[in-house]
């Protein structure tokens, strides 16, 4: 029942389908102009666009988690997609259309299987600079590929500075028709806005630009959607996706990915103001049940719309059935008016397209990136530059990349503080040498995961805390987690040398599974077990222990302010005993 959402329509309120059904038409008003545009982003005949926005619609809403994401095609999946179509075109001698289909039916069932082997939290480490960089990426790529298109001139492919180079030499060859066309759709667009966010903007702006150009009479000047492909009036096509390549895989993953992080990213964002709980390996399910459907109907891959999915919950969506209502709204509009979307001007969903790339642009988010540090701001540079110089199959693949070292890097970090006797008797952290140091005696407290990958940095702080002098070093380990063999060797090894030198290795406030893996591996034995102390109920019991160990171990510590701490320790706890209070928690 789990992967099987759509139950939760039982005993749905007829006010609810009401309040569905104005926002589904609201929806469809703004995906029928995206679904052409986004056609022509992805090199594909405009009805694909208005395919996959019909029967992918219909069952992401019906199996994902999210009550309000509409699934369908999107700005950045498009541009991707339109990248390894044009690329797959050339190498395999395949159609646009049937790499464009076989693509869907291998996105589709590579999202099921992460959603039935419960990968939800895979998209979790994408980082949210990476995806802002292939995100403003993407948007400065949709705008140079419109240009041509806005100004009616020749254009070109390749990396971005080719595309420039092309279209700034046929500018000679610039329609004023064209140009004003894409400009009157853009300027609609963002003057609706202003007047009303909540209108329609892109299907009015289409409409204002279309309908001005047919009374003009420019729309036999400039090319027309009927030039690239004629729409026709009937229900998307029943389409068998044939073409298995590997070369189809590397594209088809990178799809997957964008897919996944994009949808996950929508259905959170909603969620956090519904209050609806997200299941992101039900998402997946839905979202690849979304790219199998396409498949099979003539689209192309689809992901969670976030402009579409905000319209909706915006416009007062109550369940899922407004999503299905909006598939079903564009199957009717398909099938009683298609032919008339072969009259729109390629100029005007141009002047759209830039619109859309602006607002991909987001600058507030990418001050906030830079000022995160230098790593967020250098991940974010990177995956932008590479969406701009390679693939952006190969994009994708170098974002995730550098969300994966940023995560290692980050993971193996280990936080080692050394713990010291301040003014007051406690034991606290060391500040550019305040604190009353015991000259014999190193305490040494870790944070952090004790993976293999810690197991270098450790060894360091661990030989330089065991500097010459020191007779006993102890480790309080109370806040790690995760310690492997390569790490607890890491322990014995510093042990062993400690005593073979007359000097010791104390460990305290370990946490029963570290604890279990010290003595399954042996080095409880190496360090000795008199020397080990693991946590205990009371408050820095399990430090106190292995600070009176440390100091009977050693030599000269008599005068020691540990010594003093602990008798102060001691003094607080029997007066705290008297006065019936509980133990000091000061530490």
């Amino acid at each position: 029942m789990r992967f099987l959402p759509f139950f939760d329509l039982r005993g749905t309120a007829r006010a609810d389908l009401v309040r569905d059904l104005m926002a589904a038409m609201a929806v469809t008003f703004m995906a029928v102009p995206q679904g052409v545009a986004y056609a022509l982003i992805a090199g594909l005949p405009p009805a694909a666009g208005l395919y996959a926005t019909v029967l992918p619609t219909i069952i992401g809403s019906l199996f994902r988690s999210s009550r309000h994401v509409v699934a369908g095609p999107s700005n950045a999946v498009s541009l991707l997609v339109g990248g390894g179509v044009a690329a797959l075109s050339a190498q395999l001698g395949a159609s646009p259309t049937e790499i464009a289909i076989s693509l869907a039916l291998a996105v589709g069932v590579f999202q099921v299987a992460a959603g039935a082997l419960r990968l939800g939290s895979i998209v979790d480490y994408i980082s949210a600079p990476v995806v802002l960089g292939y995100i403003t990426g993407a948007g400065v790529l949709i705008g140079v590929g419109q240009l041509p298109n806005l100004t009616g001139s020749p254009g070109g492919g390749g990396d971005i500075l080719h595309r420039l180079t092309v279209w700034g030499e046929g500018l000679g060859e610039t329609s004023l028709a064209a140009l004003g066309i894409g400009a009157v759709a853009a300027l609609s667009v963002v003057v609706i806005r202003r007047i009303n966010k909540n209108l329609p903007s892109a299907f009015l702006g289409l409409v204002i630009s279309t309908a001005g150009a047919l009374a003009l009479g420019l729309d036999a000047t400039v090319k027309v959607v009927g030039d690239l492909a004629p729409v026709p009036a009937s229900l998307p096509p029943l389409t068998v996706p044939t073409l298995f390549d590997p070369a189809l895989l590397t594209v088809a993953v990178a799809t997957t990915v964008l897919s996944l992080v994009e949808s996950s990213a929508v259905g959170r964002s909603i969620a956090d103001r519904t209050g609806d709980r997200l299941d992101l390996s039900v998402e997946f399910v839905g979202q690849g049940l979304s790219n199998i459907s396409a498949a099979f109907t003539g689209g192309y891959p689809v992901s969670g719309s976030l402009s579409r999915s905000a319209l909706n919950h915006g416009a007062g969506a109550r369940t899922r059935m407004a999503g299905v209502f909006a598939g079903v709204f564009t199957g009717l509009i398909l099938l009683l008016a298609g032919p008339l979307f072969d009259r729109t001007p390629v100029a005007a969903l141009a002047g759209l397209l830039v619109v859309v790339a602006y607002d991909l642009v987001n600058v507030p988010r990418i001050r906030q990136t830079f000022k995160a540090g230098w790593a967020d701001g250098a991940a974010f540079l990177v995956t932008v530059i590479g969406t701009w110089t390679l693939r952006l199959d190969h994009a994708i693949y170098l974002g995730v990349t550098i969300s994966i070292v940023l995560f290692l890097r980050r993971a193996r970090l280990l936080v080692v503080r050394e713990l010291a006797v301040d003014a007051r008797g406690r034991l606290r952290e060391v500040r550019s040498g305040d604190g009353d140091q015991c000259q014999r005696v190193r305490v040494l407290h870790v944070e952090g995961p004790l993976f293999f990958g810690a197991a270098g940095e450790l060894r360091d702080a661990l030989t330089q805390a065991a500097a010459p002098g020191i007779e006993v070093l102890v480790v309080r380990l109370k806040r790690t987690q995760g310690l492997d063999l390569t790490t607890a060797t890491v322990f014995s090894a510093v042990a062993k040398k400690l005593h073979d030198e007359g000097r010791h290795l104390i460990l305290v406030g370990m946490r029963p599974a570290c604890m279990a893996t010290l003595v399954r591996t042996g080095v409880a034995e190496d360090v000795g077990r008199d020397n080990l102390f693991p946590t205990q109920p009371g408050w820095f019991e399990a430090m106190d222990d292995g600070l009176r160990r440390a100091l009977a171990l050693s030599e000269h510590a008599d005068d020691s302010p540990l010594r003093r701490y602990l008798d102060l320790r001691e003094a607080r706890a029997a007066r705290r005993s008297l006065e019936g209070r509980r133990p000091d928690g000061d530490n």
